[in-house]
């Protein structure tokens, strides 16, 4: 199994960043609203997927067709609880793992 990295993120409730993972600029919008944390994902400039809905131990893309070099999830390293903005960092932790052998 292909090992996981950790994207680092500020505990801030709505953040852009871009990561160079698996040779593609990658681009993520994060976005707290009352119902969910919400991720957007671009390769360079071209928004590949939005309005993801970011949940416990769950793989964000799912699908190697999207055009990412590979796949996202948000951890709790306290429990099972999804993801919100104010411990993005330390108890929520995004992941990524490159590839789409599974």
């Amino acid at each position: 199994m292909p090992a996981l990295f950790t994207v680092p993120l500020p505990a801030v409730p709505a953040q852009t960043l871009k990561v160079p993972l698996s040779g593609t600029l990658i681009q993520i919008t994060l976005r707290q609203r009352s119902t969910g944390l919400y991720a957007d994902f671009y390769a360079g400039t071209i928004r590949l997927m939005s309005g993801v809905l970011c949940q416990d131990r769950t793989w964000l893309v799912r699908d190697e067709a999207i055009g990412l070099p590979g796949d996202f999830l948000f951890a709790d390293t306290q429990g099972q609880q999804d993801p919100d903005f104010t411990a993005l960092g330390t108890r929520f932790l995004l992941f990524y793992r490159p590839g789409w052998t599974r």
